[in-house]
């Protein structure tokens, strides 16, 4: 079968099975988490100033900064969403690679950090406070359910990434003004929402296409066994 096809097929299914897991819908802010972050840090390196970031229940975020206007906008707007999709794609890399507490310590960081600087909504604090504690146990417990758990926000971060910019290519479709990052660099560039959120979604699916051949070659036989050696060289 296609690897493209194989990809599409397997996050329709992962996204599906997901749903029945109690509570899954909270860890599907991870990716939210994610974006805002990744605009938050680029408009710090391009030396902006972030103002504050939101975050809301039903799995939204804004992010407020202030940027030299120009070119640093553009690369602001970009962020969000290749942000969210490299960073599921370093989680599966983690795991494969065997270092799924990296990911965690990693995760757990960037929630500490928002929480500290930049979120003052009450729900957002009450999120990242809890997430960043449940990480913090999943790292004392056993290995059967920090694997179990790692790769539930694993999995649910790839499939929102995905998600996330579908539903982007449907706004920018259907009321382009609203198609949120998508909208800001048409705005700023010229080129139509549609566009930018296609390309969102392309680089989206190929993160994801490599995200789970990295997640399926760990899988093979064997395979744990050479981490493990690789590991006490």
């Amino acid at each position: 079968m296609n690897n493209w096809l194989k990809t599409i097929l397997f996050l329709a299914g992962s996204a599906l099975l997901t749903r029945w897991i109690p509570f899954s819908s909270l860890f599907r802010n991870l990716d939210t988490m994610i974006h805002e972050f990744g605009h938050a840090l680029i408009t710090l390196l391009l030396s902006g100033r972030v103002l504050r970031i939101e975050l809301y229940a039903d799995h939204s975020g804004v992010t407020y900064s202030a940027v030299q206007a120009g070119f640093r906008s553009v690369l602001v707007s970009l962020a969000g969403y290749p942000s969210a999709s490299l960073f599921a794609l370093l989680l599966f890399y983690l795991y494969a690679r065997g270092r799924k507490e990296w990911g965690l310590i990693l995760a757990t960081g960037i929630a500490l950090v928002m929480l500290a600087l930049y979120v003052r909504s009450g729900f957002g604090m009450l999120w990242l406070a809890g997430f960043a504690g449940l990480n913090i146990v999943m790292l004392f417990l056993g290995k059967g359910v920090r694997k179990f758990y790692y790769l539930l926000l694993a999995f649910l971060t790839l499939e929102e990434s995905v998600a996330g910019t579908l539903y982007l290519v449907s706004a920018g479709i259907y009321s382009p003004s609203r198609a949120g990052d998508a909208a800001n660099l048409a705005h700023l560039t010229g080129m139509p929402a549609v566009i930018w959120a296609a390309l969102f979604f392309l680089f989206a699916l190929l993160c994801a296409k490599r995200a789970l051949g990295s997640f399926f070659r760990s899988a093979r036989p064997g395979r744990e066994r050479e981490n493990l050696q690789g590991r006490m060289k």
